[in-house]
Parts: structure tokens; sequence; C-alpha cells
């Protein structure tokens, strides 16, 4: 048993108690026998909580390690799920911080229809990454095939490139990080300002850190409050960050005027690479 599996399974123990008052929907779903009862052991939480998802975390060279590994984080804690981190062969990957990711499936051996098919951002600097995985067409031809079928189809930060390229956010709304927001309209999608975005089955997030945001969501969509709050609890997810500059609604002034010089070429070159990927 893994340290995540031992993780998911004492989370779901803990659980079992608080299970009422949960999410009306997931009580709604299962057999009335199996709602635990507060103060009984957790035995019966299984039908509302321990789910089989699979769950699908694509990972490529130079992508932002951080855009993967908080979601990834969060969808590891789900009791029952699977998560799968795919590329196109099992070959480790160094992300654009220097980080060393090892593939556990290829695109081919991924389950075909999917709970979650998930996109992470690359780096807005020098690198490769999200350009190539953009103009890549087995990735894109691999996350078209999963997206057509998978019931939520999810990115953070510039991931959402990744989805607009492979068709899948035409006429949905959309976010990115702030950087890359406005090219998602060059894939058909409608950008949005928000740090997570619902539009039907799409749910994006905005940049890096928006994806434990982001994860949050999710657990609470497929479990439910209760579960998400407790996940929250348990990896102490409480931000307390020391200067109120994470966003262009409150960075100073100067602050943005650097940052902006340093990103307009590449809001330049993701137009430049939207042009080239076959509508």
């Amino acid at each position: 048993m893994t340290d995540f599996d031992r993780r998911s399974v004492a989370l779901l123990a803990l659980l079992g108690p608080l299970s009422v008052g949960g999410n009306a929907r997931a009580q709604n779903a299962a057999p009335s026998s199996a709602s635990p009862v507060a103060g009984h052991d957790a035995s019966a939480a299984t039908a509302l909580w321990a789910r089989p998802d699979e769950v699908a975390m694509l990972v490529y060279p130079e992508m932002t390690a951080l855009d993967l590994i908080g979601p990834q984080y969060m969808f590891a804690v789900l009791a029952g799920a699977k998560v799968h981190l795919v590329a196109k062969t099992r070959e480790p990957v160094t992300s654009d911080t220097g980080v060393i990711i090892t593939p556990t499936a290829t695109f081919a051996a991924t389950p075909k229809d999917l709970t979650v098919l998930f996109a992470p951002g690359g780096s807005q600097g020098r690198s490769r990454g999200i350009y190539d995985v953009m103009q890549d067409e087995e990735t894109r031809g691999f996350m078209a095939d999963r997206g057509s079928r998978a019931k939520y189809v999810t990115s953070v930060c510039t991931g959402a490139l990744i989805l607009g390229a492979a068709g899948l956010l035409k006429g949905y709304k959309a976010t990115s990080h702030w950087a890359a927001r406005d090219a998602l309209a060059d894939f058909g999608a409608i950008p949005i300002d928000a740090r997570v975005l619902r539009d039907r089955n799409r749910i994006t997030g905005a940049g890096v850190t928006a994806g434990l945001d982001f994860g949050l969501t999710m657990v609470a969509e497929l479990r439910d409050a209760t579960y998400a709050q407790s996940v929250q609890l348990l990896c102490e997810y409480d931000p307390h960050p020391p200067f109120n500059a994470g966003s262009t609604h409150t960075a100073p002034a100067n602050v943005q005027a650097i940052m902006q010089g340093m990103l307009s070429p590449f809001q330049a070159r993701i137009h430049a690479v939207a042009k080239t990927i076959p509508a």
C-alpha cells in the first residue's frame, strides 16, 4: 500500500462519522443503508466517498511542476481514485524548474473513459515546453480523444492553452494565467478573469498556485464539501502571503509594469503559435 493509499484510507475513516449533512447529491446517489451514522464506524462510508475515479494528468518536458503537484495531491487523496501521470512515453521528464517527474502511463495505456482529464501549464519564460506541447499532433490527438468522453475536462494556468489547442474549449468560458488568458479567444474560448471557473464540465484554474483552489474544488465536486474541507485541514491550506501582489488587481503598479514587460514576448508568441494549429 502506498503512502497516498494509506492517507486516503485514513481520511475515509476519519470522515465516516462526519458524513451526515454532507453533499446531498452524493447521499441521494447512495443506498440509504450506506449512510454512516454519527458516532458509528466508517465502514458504510465507502458508497459515499470511495469511488473508482480515473484521473489522467498530462506530463510533458518543461511543464510547470507546481501546476501539476498541487492538484495531484488533491486527486491522490480521493479514496478509490486512480491517478495517472500520462505522457507519450514513460521516460522521465524534467520540469521548468528542474524537478524530474516520471510518467506512470503512456497515452496508449491511459484508460479510454476518464473521470477527469487535466492539463498543467508550462513556463512563460524561454522554455519551449508549452509551445511544443500545443503544437504536438500526438498530444493534441490524445487530449481531444480522451476529452471527448471525460466527465470533466480541466486545467490550471497555461494548461488551458493545451485544451484550447486540442479543440476542447470552443464555446466555453475558461480562465488561465493572467498573461495567457486573452489568448484563449484564439481557440474559440471565452476568456474570464477568475481564480477557478466552471462552464458545464470544463473546470479551469488561473496561474500556478490556483491549482490548490482548483484541486479543492474538484475534491468537493467528486466527493462533497465535508470531504474537501477535511482535505484542506489535512494539508493545512490556510494561506497568509507576506504580500498582496498575487493578482493584477492588487499588485503595485511598478510590479505589474515589470512583469508585463517580461511576459509581453510570451504573449505575442502564444498568439503566433495559435495561428499554426489547425482549427
